[in-house]
């Protein structure tokens, strides 16, 4: 329940900082705004302070920040000519839209880099943690691999299938490799070397790629404590994976027989695959709420904060890379977008993104995420 209030509060904290960034870039560079506020559709409640009237609306599926001028097709009063995002110059205007997903990255560098001084790194050994001893196969409980060899805790393990190993990738590796069936295990217990037989188990690899071998182990995990500059280099490379991962997701979900099986959920079927499984901020309180490990629980949200950032870069109009993008096409060619030719371009993002947000909270109201 406290993940799940959480999570709520953290995505109303993370939709509100992006839109704070556009806010305070504006005020900085001189422009007027209007509005600022969190969620669409109908109002909830506002306020006016000054010149801007802040609240909130009902459907808490982002914000916005009304900019005077930034809306081509705006008529501007003229008192407020002078202040309007049309106005300004190109390195005003892309400071402008792209603060609001500067500031994401930023909230989400900062979680990465708490997380990695926290926590330190983890790194899994060969030695044995824990062995598993039995394993169901078919509906029958059976010894595991690893209790047929007679592996105990503490045992190192120095080969698999006559392929050395020294790290535990290298185990996964050569798991891999083996595949189901027979196998010899070298390991080291109590300064012995003793050779072990056994047969593993065939399954379905991790990541789906293919098959692997089951032993039934886990890894004993050396923490390693991390400074400021590792630290740096951690959530930078975490926030990288971050937009890496956002767009191979996207990739994916697009793909036509993935959009069939949203349309069939449109229709009662909310059989969706969980690796394409879009979803909505019902579903991350949802997912709070089963957070068992407070580390965890905050490099979901520094992922959240990734996932908004990137989407927000794709070059399409009416998003934040798609004004950037114009911008940027003003500053090269000298000439002005014709904004309207790139109304149905915005209908469709609009649109896709729509749709992709109604399938999430279906699936996330019928079909909660169970971790």
């Amino acid at each position: 329940m406290v993940g799940g209030i959480a999570a709520a509060v953290a995505i109303i904290i993370f939709v509100t900082a992006h839109e704070a960034g556009h806010f305070l870039a504006a005020k900085a560079v001189g422009m007027k705004a209007t509005q600022f506020f969190f969620g669409f559709g109908p109002k909830i409640w506002s306020t006016q302070r000054g010149e801007t009237e802040y609240g909130f609306k009902w459907i808490p599926l982002g914000g916005y920040v009304r900019i005077v001028g930034m809306n081509p097709l705006e008529e501007v009063a003229p008192e407020d000519l002078g202040r309007t995002y049309r106005e300004k110059k190109f390195w005003e205007k892309s400071f402008v839209v792209l603060a609001g997903v500067g500031t994401n990255f930023l909230i989400a560098f900062l979680l990465f880099f708490g997380i990695a001084v926290a926590q330190g790194i983890a790194t899994p050994t060969t030695e044995v943690d824990q062995v598993v001893q039995t394993v169901e196969i078919d509906g029958e409980e059976r010894d595991s691999p690893a209790a047929v060899a007679g592996l105990q805790t503490g045992d190192v393990i120095l080969s698999l299938g006559g392929t050395e190993v020294d790290t535990w990738d290298e185990v996964v590796a050569a798991l891999r490799s083996e595949g189901g069936g027979p196998t010899t295990l070298v390991v080291e217990r109590e300064g012995q070397v003793l050779t072990l037989e056994t047969s593993l188990i065939e399954q379905p690899s991790a990541d789906g790629s293919g098959t692997t071998g089951f032993l039934g182990v886990t890894s004993e995990v050396i923490v390693e404590d991390v400074g400021v500059f590792q630290g740096v280099g951690i959530a930078a490379q975490n926030v990288w994976t971050g937009i890496e991962n956002t767009f191979r997701s996207l990739f994916e979900m697009l793909r036509p027989s993935n959009i069939a099986q949203y349309f069939g959920v449109l229709v009662g079927d909310t059989d969706v695959d969980q690796e394409i499984r879009p979803v909505s901020p019902i579903g991350l309180v949802n997912i709070g709420t089963q957070m068992e490990s407070a580390a965890a629980f905050v490099g979901i949200l520094a992922l959240v904060n990734v996932i908004l950032a990137t989407l927000n870069l794709l070059p399409l109009f009416p998003l934040d890379g798609g004004h950037f993008a114009v911008a940027l096409y003003e500053k090269v060619t000298h000439r002005e977008a014709n904004i309207e030719k790139m109304m149905p371009v915005a209908a469709a993002v609009i649109a896709i993104f729509g749709f992709l947000g109604l399938v999430a909270i279906i699936l996330d109201v019928v079909n909660p995420i169970s971790l």
